[in-house]
């Protein structure tokens, strides 16, 4: 660790792999947790609004977060934030192992989780500026993408074999295992420095004005606020297709074959992975804001407008592959330029407010993909007219085929709206 608080790149990767692993964890978790929920109620509504439930309280705190990480310590934070939260996995142990548990109890334990969330998560993106040099940001955000997506590729394998082996109880203890690990190295091992601001422990601004702060700051730089506009599309139409009819459409339009959309759903994590290692290892475009834009572009126009004319597992599989891909580059692209615009003693307040923004998009894609699959584009396609016909032609007929068009749908609107948000004036000033 040098005198500037920036610790060195191997007790990074200490830290970041004690991270992944509680990740891998959790993700475990929440997968057995889908599992259990719906084999107990066989309802996607209710396995729909347990994400439902940890978006919504995430959303609203994080509109006053911000102040309060600015003024706090951002190790204790994450800290306290993760202990929480883990106390939240201990109850629904508790509560499966006496044989008490119920869904809504895991509503209440995602609520809570969400709510610290709102905090842990810009102490975590401050934190990270602070400690990792600034010419490592781009190559430790790769790294955060690879993970995350080697996450996605053995979440479904690992859990499945440990809920058969162990059930509910032994994925949770699993978690909290990894938790008390990443605990550990983040209280021994990593430093985190603080503002002179913090450390005065300053108190006299409520959490509603670093509200205010952190959006006036986003009105007076429009460039970031574009590009945080941006990354809530990408969320909703994520949740929208991607993260919410991906799996029925592909199981309609196989003969329910959960081997086809295992192997869809891997190589879209392979898609991440390889995204992540490129940007970590390689050398990337000094023009962050064109990389951006460019990314989202192609992941919309290769991603989705394939997978909605695809037919079969390999179309699918690349489709899933090219989606994916690219979005480690929007990842490293959007944080380099947030940590190099954002003050350090404002950036609690901008990232609490900018999540607040991307993430307000989704619990509408959850709750909208549905809709509008079973009541609207589904029947649509079944109907005999001349716009069916053609796009029968595109996608294909049957069951799944209105959700295919959904695809074809954001694949276009997500392609447009990130060209033309490129081409506005706001991006183009932040590019000088």
């Amino acid at each position: 660790m040098n005198h500037n608080g920036k610790i060195s790149f191997k007790r990074y990767i200490v830290f970041w792999l004690s991270q992944s692993l509680s990740q891998l964890g959790s993700a475990m978790t929440g997968f057995a947790l889908i599992l259990w929920a719906y084999t107990q109620s066989g309802s996607a509504l209710q396995v729909s609004l347990m994400s439902f439930s940890s978006y919504v309280p995430y959303i609203l705190a994080s509109l006053v977060a911000g102040a309060f990480v600015d003024r706090n310590d951002k190790k204790r934070i994450m800290l306290a934030s993760d202990s929480v939260a883990a106390v939240g996995s201990v109850a629904v142990l508790l509560f499966s192992l006496s044989g008490c548990l119920q869904i809504w109890h895991i509503y209440l334990v995602n609520m809570l989780t969400g709510f610290m969330n709102a905090f842990q998560q810009p102490a975590s993106a401050v934190a990270l500026g602070r400690i990792v040099p600034r010419d490592k940001l781009a190559n430790v955000s790769g790294m955060n993408s690879f993970s995350m997506n080697l996450t996605t590729v053995l979440t479904p394998v690992l859990a499945a074999a440990l809920y058969a082996f162990g059930g509910l109880g032994l994925i949770l203890t699993v978690d909290l295992c990894s938790f008390a690990l990443a605990f550990f190295v983040l209280l021994t091992l990593i430093y985190i420095p603080e503002t002179e601001s913090t450390e005065g422990g300053k108190t006299e601004d409520s959490a509603f004005s670093g509200c205010r702060e952190g959006f006036s700051f986003l009105l007076a730089n429009r460039g970031i606020l574009v590009i945080a506009v941006t990354m809530a599309l990408l969320n909703f139409f994520s949740r929208l297709t991607y993260e919410n009819i991906l799996s029925p459409m592909i199981l309609s339009r196989s003969g329910n074959d959960s081997l086809v959309l295992g192997v869809v759903n891997a190589m879209m994590g392979v898609g991440g992975i390889l995204g992540g290692l490129l940007v970590s290892a390689g050398k990337l475009s000094k023009d962050n804001v064109r990389m951006i834009y460019v990314s989202a572009i192609l992941s919309f126009l290769l991603g989705d407008l394939l997978m909605g004319a695809g037919r079969n597992v390999l179309v699918w599989s690349l489709a899933g592959l090219a989606a994916s891909l690219p979005i480690p580059f929007i990842n490293a692209g959007q944080n380099v330029i947030l940590y190099e615009r954002i003050p350090d003693e404002m950036q609690g307040r901008v990232f609490a407010v900018r999540n607040a923004i991307q993430f307000s998009t989704i619990p509408v894609g959850i709750l909208l993909g549905g809709i509008l699959a079973d009541y609207v584009f589904e029947p649509f396609m079944a109907w005999e007219n001349p716009v069916t016909d053609v796009l029968h032609h595109l996608v294909g007929e049957g069951a799944g085929s209105g959700m295919a068009v959904m695809f074809l749908c954001t694949g276009i609107l997500g392609s447009l709206f990130s060209l033309c948000a490129y081409r506005s004036k706001e991006i183009q000033e932040l590019r000088r």
